[in-house]
């Protein structure tokens, strides 16, 4: 099989495969595991500081001499009704209690947010060749100054008018994401219904309607996923919940294991942990949330409110009160290490190819 395509040649790798830049999982371990065996690894720094988001990619670079991509968060902070993230926050705490979870009740006004806009500087300075983004799109001016340093600019879209918003915008590469992606929805269509497109009608449709080439994610776990994505036109594959069983996953080990005895029909779409649409596998803090009758808060400010519990919860392995991002081929997620499910990807598809 060749794997080669003008993806591959542009951003100088093997393989079409890119790891999934998921924040929370994702480690700089993961990231250049992936980049070692000629695939693209993506390092998520979304809502990261200036310091985070270089330490990150240095520590990535100690680990690798390949390329890989940053990934960027490109949405901007919301006004938000501060008693109402009070009573979200009061709810929270009464609820941990009652499930022997303690954890330090930080002040609302004391959450401190980053934008992306903070974090090109980093970028530029280190002469990333690849960034993503996801849940909105840059801004001109940002387009333009990466575009001035050669950075090649790969968008998230979840319709097919949010790859056109892309294109106009001279984005070059477009992320298709399906529905049956785990973890955030990109979607970025202000006064329009969340997406709910599968993934073999979204690129289809994508490739008809503009000329980005594009690249495949949602429910892409194995080679036969694979090959069906190459046979729609993709140009390339993006896999996320498929590593986050491995030894380089920052996943606690009852999530792992949770995704082996996930079922197809068991990953949901929630605004709970985040206060962005996203998919996951139901548990007591989604359900609690949603069934309060309180108003969740926009992204990032209910992210940040449920922050200090589920990093309380993974110190238990508790994870009926963390988040457990999982799309809807889960259960390919093997505890093996992060190059050897690479390669196991790579090997099941030339099968099929042959």
């Amino acid at each position: 099989m060749n794997w080669k395509n003008e993806f591959t040649e542009a951003l100088k790798i093997d393989y079409p495969i890119i790891q999934a830049p998921m924040l929370g999982v994702t480690t700089p371990a993961m990231v250049a595991a992936v980049a070692n065996e000629g695939g693209l690894g993506a390092l998520p720094v979304g809502g990261q500081s200036p310091e985070k988001t270089l330490e990150l990619i240095k520590q990535t670079r100690a680990l690798t001499d390949k390329p890989f991509s940053v990934n960027l968060f490109a949405h901007r902070i919301p006004k938000y009704d501060i008693e109402k993230a009070k009573r979200m926050q009061d709810f929270l705490v009464k609820l941990c209690k009652e499930n022997g979870i303690s954890f330090e009740v930080q002040p609302l006004e004391s959450f401190r947010y980053h934008e992306y806009l903070e974090q090109i500087d980093v970028l530029i300075s280190e002469n990333i060749p690849y960034v993503s983004f996801t849940f909105d799109v840059l801004d001109d001016a940002t387009i333009k100054r990466l575009k001035e340093k050669n950075t090649l600019l790969i968008g998230s879209a979840t319709s097919v008018k949010e790859a056109m918003v892309l294109e106009q915008k001279g984005i070059k590469i477009v992320v298709a994401q399906g529905i049956e992606a785990g973890g955030h929805r990109g979607s970025f269509l202000k006064n329009e219904p969340l997406p709910l497109v599968g993934l073999f009608s979204l690129v289809p449709q994508i490739l008809k309607h503009t000329k980005l080439p594009v690249i495949a994610a949602g429910g892409i776990g194995d080679g036969h996923t694979i090959k069906a994505a190459f046979d729609l036109g993709a140009i390339a594959v993006q896999v996320g919940t498929a590593f986050i069983a491995s030894p380089e996953s920052l996943a606690i080990p009852a999530y792992k294991q949770k995704l082996k005895e996930a079922l197809d029909t068991d990953s949901v779409l929630t605004r709970a942990f985040s206060g962005r649409w996203a998919k996951g596998i139901p548990n007591k803090l989604m359900r609690a949330i949603e069934e309060s009758g309180l108003e969740i808060l926009p992204y990032p400010i209910q992210n940040s409110i449920t922050t200090a519990l589920r990093a309380a919860a993974q110190k238990q392995n508790n994870n009926e009160f963390t988040q457990q991002w999982a799309g809807q081929l889960a259960y390919t997620a093997e505890a093996i290490p992060t190059a050897e499910i690479f390669k196991k990807l790579v090997a099941q598809t030339e099968a099929l190819f042959q």
